[in-house]
């Protein structure tokens, strides 16, 4: 979603309803079950606080106030703020420390910080002033006026043998009587990791979901109403003795008046709904075993509220997004019952298939994720089925769209739909926008792998835009719509757990769209400040829901702006491949902070380490 200036919406207290269901027994798969990979004992993490001094002094100690500082005659590696030892021309000690944990059962644990030394002194072979770098009572090095150097240059120490103990990461500088040397030292960073690789995937399930829908509209496309069946395999070595549904758009409305209302489950019982009614957990008939397949059914019916928003209407013109009930995953931090957000997305799902049946008014036109075939229906009536394979999700819309198609240079038809009050030449604009937009992104990331792509256009979106596979809300902008187009990649084709990790989508389309209209991010991370210690690239929504005007700043920008810095350490060539190799392998799959990470150290020989502590990117 590309934001825009927020609305204000109020959250009920809801109350909690309780649906019945009649159980149907599990169908064995013929698949041979096989052993699930264990967690990994160390979870990955960067344990030194502030290593940027950006954030004020603290957890440092420092021996005077004017060791962490940001005063005129040196520079910062990054940021503006560093810590200078020394420096003064007599006899004097500095003193920087702080104390770090460094987990157990890590395997690899580096220490690494960015190191400046100007002298005045004249010798070539004496080491007046001297610069002590310590974990515990362990010297890692020391370091002189012999060692001078222009700029500042990383050191890199291994400090797995410290793994489960708590010990301070100290630098000592020593001045004698005369000339000075001055050691600036920025970008401290200890990370830890279980290996020299990364844990594989935690298991994922429930896997191989596969939906059926078939529903019917009223004459305006507000109410539809029909059924649902899901079809889903347990991955997992754990029996799974139930699933969850998400009926997202439940936030929109109240849990007496449902917008997403499901009843007459089949296939297991049905439970209390919670997370503020968008979560329905349906106790299965029998546990599936590994590798065992099941079908749960239900009737579903959904009533789009009033609103220019995902989920709503604008007078003649119905947006359908996110109200079909998908799958909950349970991956090793269990189930995953995240609550909505509106500042962002909570969306975490697995690659799906779908087929959806809609029957609706033929003076209706109904874009959709996926392929769709007309049929006609009953008289004044139109069957729109559409299928589409591998996708995490599906949308619709309905109304009396003005529709005009296109093909784009590599041959992805596009399909732009525009409400009332769109000019015939903004249409046109849209429509040559996508085209470019969709080529751009698959020659770097892969092909679009979706057959047809659907813009829906309307200028009183709230929100800017609003992606979905094969289908994206947009106001007229070439910027919001060549994101929202980018988004195909960087969540549908390469998911991520939105809620908990969103900077994997938004700050990479980002990135994506500044490559895609030739935008470089020339010294954007100079203009970067943070509001606090805890903000980081790498917060989840749960963190932006409670500093929302931070958000967009944080996600977007600095995010972006953390990948162009990437790729002018690793070089353009190098950052290409990188990404198209990252896309490659997680296709269709979920990417994760860690996995990106250690992607990117093994496509370079320069210890990463200081730049993911330098751009907050911890995982």
């Amino acid at each position: 979603m590309r934001p825009t200036p927020r609305k204000a919406f109020a959250a009920s207290a809801l109350t909690v309803a309780v649906l019945a269901g009649v159980p149907l027994p599990a169908t064995p798969a013929a698949a041979t079950p096989h052993a699930a990979p264990s967690a990994a004992a160390c979870t990955p993490a960067q344990v030194v606080t502030n290593g940027g001094f950006e954030s004020g002094t603290s957890p440092w100690s420092q021996s005077s106030t004017s060791v962490i500082t940001n005063r005129a005659g040196q520079t910062a590696h990054g940021g503006t703020t560093f810590a200078w030892l020394d420096g003064v021309g007599s006899t004097h000690t500095d003193t920087l420390s702080q104390s770090v944990t460094i987990p157990s059962g890590c395997t690899s644990a580096t220490l690494a910080f960015w190191l400046h030394i100007d002298t005045t002194e004249t010798t070539s072979s004496t080491a007046y002033d001297k610069l002590t770098a310590k974990i515990g009572t362990t010297t890692l090095a020391t370091y002189s006026n012999l060692n001078k150097n222009t700029g500042y240059a990383q050191k890199s120490f291994d400090v797995s043998a410290f793994a489960g103990q708590t010990v301070n990461v100290a630098f000592t500088g020593t001045e004698d009587s005369s000339l000075q040397t001055s050691f600036v030292v920025d970008d401290v960073a200890l990370d830890t990791s279980g290996d020299s690789t990364p844990p594989a995937d935690s298991t994922r399930t429930p896997a191989a979901p596969s939906y059926t829908v078939s529903l019917s509209s009223n004459t305006s496309g507000t109410v539809w109403t029909g059924h649902e069946s899901a079809t889903f395999t347990n991955a997992s070595s754990t029996a799974l003795s139930e699933v969850y549904l998400r009926l997202w758009d439940n936030y929109h409305g109240t849990c007496s008046s449902p917008p997403i209302a499901v009843s007459n489950v089949t296939g297991g019982t049905a439970g209390a709904l919670s997370v503020d009614c968008t979560a329905l957990k349906i106790d299965l008939s029998t546990p599936l075993t590994q590798g065992q397949t099941a079908t749960i059914g239900f009737d579903l019916g959904i009533t789009v509220p009033s609103g220019a928003d995902r989920f709503g209407y604008d007078g003649a013109f119905s947006f359908i997004g996110n109200a079909l009930p998908v799958l909950a995953v349970k991956d090793a931090a269990g189930w995953h019952l995240d609550p909505y957000t509106n500042n962002g997305e909570s969306f975490y799902s697995l690659a799906a298939d779908f087929k959806v049946t809609l029957d609706h008014p033929s003076t209706l036109l109904v874009p959709a994720t996926g392929a769709s075939v007309d049929t006609p229906g009953s008289s004044g009536r139109t069957i729109t089925t559409a299928t589409a394979s591998k996708v995490r999700d599906f949308a619709w819309a309905a109304g009396p769209f003005t529709k005009i198609s296109g093909t784009s240079t590599a041959g992805t038809p596009i399909n732009v739909y525009s409400v009332t009050g769109i000019s015939s030449a903004n249409a046109q604009s849209m429509l040559t926008t996508a085209k470019t937009a969709v080529d751009a992104h698959a020659s770097r990331f892969g092909a679009y792998p979706y057959g047809e792509l659907d813009a829906v256009i309307d200028n009183n979106f709230w929100f800017g835009g609003m992606e979905y596979p094969g289908f994206v809300l947009d106001l007229v902008s070439t910027t919001a719509l060549t994101h929202e187009i980018g988004h195909q990649w960087w969540y549908g084709i390469v998911g991520d757990d939105e809620y908990n990790s969103p900077w994997l989508d938004e700050a990479f389309t980002d990135y994506a769209t500044d490559l895609a209209l030739n935008k470089t991010g020339t010294s954007c991370w100079n203009s970067v400040s943070w509001a606090s210690t805890a903000e980081k690239i790498t917060n989840s929504m749960a963190y932006w829901d409670t500093h929302s005007s931070r958000y967009s700043t944080v996600i977007y920008g600095y995010g972006k702006c953390a990948l162009h810095d990437l790729r002018r350490v690793l070089g353009d060539t190098a950052m290409a491949k990188l990404l198209k190799d990252y896309a490659t392998s997680h296709w269709y799959g979920i990417s994760t902070t860690a996995e990106f990470k250690a992607a990117a150290q093994a496509a370079t020989t320069t210890d990463l380490t200081s730049f993911w502590s330098q751009h907050r990117i911890d995982g």
